[in-house]
């Protein structure tokens, strides 16, 4: 009579082999390093981030805490949105910027070529012909905002750009007592 085939029996685990001291100073710093690359790196991002964030508020303020116009070109952003075309070249630049819940303002002032003023105006929709002669059409309001004076006794010409909404207003006048260096002020206006 035959026995059936038994399988041997089962061995016995191996046991482990204690880890040396070397093994394991290796794995807990490995182990720390780990920990310090997932848990640092995000937080020094955050860190980072959150000055950045600040940097930047402190800059927007800036921008908008003086009452009346800066000596500084708009932001190429600016220019954009109130659909301002500063020529280049153009000088004595300088713009302030008006934000409620209601209108947006952007008041600008610079002094450019006879060239200058007919690629701005062209680029604004507008051209020299459209200018009415004698017209000042930034408002009283407006001008008392960006501390503008319209005298009398200097030759004025001024022109309104209307766009389809939301696209802003704007409303341009121009000092031309100098027809070579004619002095421009406009005020684009939109609400959001």
């Amino acid at each position: 009579m035959t026995l059936p085939l038994q399988s041997a029996p089962p061995r016995a685990p191996k046991e482990k082999l204690p880890e040396d001291r070397g093994h394991m100073i290796r794995r807990r710093w490995l182990t720390a390093v780990i920990i310090v690359l997932l848990v640092g790196i995000p937080a020094g991002y955050l860190v980072v981030s959150a000055e950045q964030s600040r940097a930047s508020g402190r800059d927007k303020e800036r921008e908008s805490s003086p009452a009346g116009l800066q000596d500084n070109w708009p932001s190429l952003m600016k220019r954009r949105v109130f659909e301002v075309p500063i020529p280049p070249g153009a000088w004595d630049v300088a713009y302030y910027e008006t934000s409620n819940w209601k209108t947006s303002r952007l008041y600008v002032q610079f002094s450019t070529t006879a060239g200058g003023l007919d690629a701005f105006l062209a680029e604004a929709g507008t051209s020299r012909s459209a200018l009415t002669q004698g017209r000042v059409t930034v408002g009283e309001r407006d001008a008392d905002i960006a501390g503008w004076t319209f005298a009398d006794g200097m030759t004025w010409a001024g022109g309104v750009v209307t766009r389809e909404e939301p696209r802003p207003r704007l409303d341009v006048t121009v000092d031309l007592t100098e027809p070579a260096f004619p002095r421009v002020y406009a005020v684009s206006t939109t609400s959001p």
